[in-house]
């Protein structure tokens, strides 16, 4: 391969690289209740009890 398709591949390569550490670097973390999280566990385990019936 010549050399400008190494470059290219490199450049890419740091691009997507990058992009995840700075999606890394930006995400936060959602304050929760204790109401809140009470509620979506509540919610998870009843999907998990619906998708569990459909099998």
């Amino acid at each position: 391969m010549p050399w400008y398709a190494w470059l290219i591949i490199a450049l890419a390569l740091g691009s997507i690289v990058g992009g995840l550490l700075l999606l890394r670097d930006s995400a936060q973390k959602l304050p929760l209740s204790e109401e809140q999280l009470k509620r979506i566990h509540e919610r998870n385990l009843e999907q998990d009890a619906k998708d569990a019936e459909n099998r």
